[in-house]
């Protein structure tokens, strides 16, 4: 399904969870998995009321992480709204029936009178394998063919399809179908394997791509395969959109989001990843040139806009609530995105002009920024 993308429309801003149910990293404590998740159901309400395009929830299957049935918050999230498009952020495609992903997303967008997109991923944390019953040798195989037959039944009523993973389908007509044009948005999941950004290209797939660390420039290399790989499959790059996600924060000034957001980001990678967040990693965060968007007010709006123009994103998706950061502290950065930073990244990319800015250079991109938002403050 074909979503346009051009320099010259709006970047659409969105939140992501992945329902991270982790202590406190300072008091140890833990709030009940029912307050965990109908805190996510209240965020996605909120990021309605304060204008953010998009709300996505993901699922991971394993200790502390509450948003394994991830359909289910996104039809309580579906129900409580009315504009904001939701999303899964992702779902786990090689460890589920595409047949089932299909009914219960095209209910979704019966839900939501057709708010709903799926982003199709494949799992970095592979316990999920053993949890359903999954070999991991299969692991490309597996979401490879999954993948397609899903992006199959999106686009054909009935199906006849053959496979290696599940049983075949013979003139199969799967329901319902979706509120939008009896299609939904499927996006294709790619991590740090330029082979994935490579395939979507081959298959004529949106990509959504979250970035952790590094310089934004390093980057760059996995978008410009993937539309390198539309071009040479036939495809207009610029019809295709590319989404980027990554983590979030912001507060009063540069150093008191650094010092709030590195506590408990540090202390969710432990809980998840088992091991810390590098300190020497976040600390690059201060730069332009960095993929984190943590700072004020005026630093986030920079750094979304320079990804912006250094990748040519159609979406930007933040990762705000890792690592147990209360829930007032949400809100808090949902008032700072409402109030100060989406009318400013709005006016900026309506009125965008290819030669406006020339984003390598650091310190005129800043500066004409800055000029450009004033008019909003």
């Amino acid at each position: 399904m074909t979503i346009s993308s051009s320099l010259s429309h709006p970047l659409e801003i969105g939140i992501y969870t992945l329902g991270d149910h982790v202590p406190h990293p300072l008091t140890g404590e833990r709030i009940s998995q029912e307050q965990r998740v109908n805190e996510i159901i209240r965020y996605g309400i909120e990021a309605e009321a304060a204008g953010l395009d998009l709300f996505s929830v993901g699922e991971s299957h394993q200790p502390y992480f509450t948003s394994q049935a991830h359909t289910v918050i996104l039809a309580a999230i579906a129900q409580a709204t009315s504009k904001i498009k939701l999303s899964s952020a992702a779902t786990i495609v090689s460890t589920s029936d595409p047949v089932r992903i299909f009914e219960d997303f095209a209910t979704l967008d019966l839900i939501s009178k057709g708010r709903m997109e799926i982003i199709a991923g494949r799992a970095s944390r592979v316990g999920l394998f053993d949890l359903l019953g999954y070999n991991m040798r299969d692991y490309e195989a597996l979401y490879e063919e999954k993948f397609d037959l899903l992006r199959q039944i999106n686009e054909e009523l009935i199906i006849n399809w053959e496979g290696e993973f599940r049983a075949p389908l013979k003139n199969a007509s799967i329901l319902p179908r979706p509120y939008q044009n009896r299609k939904l948005p499927i996006w294709r999941a790619v991590g740090g394997h330029r082979t994935s950004a490579i395939q979507a290209g081959r298959q004529g797939a949106p990509i959504f791509l979250a970035h952790l660390t590094g310089p934004v420039d390093v980057h760059l290399a996995n978008i410009q395969a993937y539309r390198e790989a539309l071009e040479e499959s036939g495809y207009q790059s610029q019809d295709f959109p590319v989404a980027t996600a990554g983590m979030l924060y912001v507060a009063e000034t540069s150093q008191k989001a650094r010092q709030e957001a590195y506590t408990f980001i540090s202390k969710g990678f432990t809980f998840s990843n088992g091991q810390a967040f590098p300190k020497r990693a976040f600390a690059q965060s201060e730069n332009l040139n960095d993929i984190l968007n943590i700072g004020s007010p005026q630093e986030i709006i920079e750094k979304i806009l320079y990804q912006y123009e250094t990748f040519g994103i159609s979406r930007y998706v933040a990762q705000i609530d890792f690592g147990g950061i209360p829930f007032a502290n949400l809100m808090k950065n949902l008032e700072f995105l409402e109030a100060d930073i989406l009318p400013a990244i709005r006016r900026y990319t309506g009125q965008k002009n290819a030669d406006q800015i020339e984003p390598t250079d650091h310190m005129q991109f800043r500066e004409n920024v800055q000029k450009l938002t004033k008019e909003v403050e």
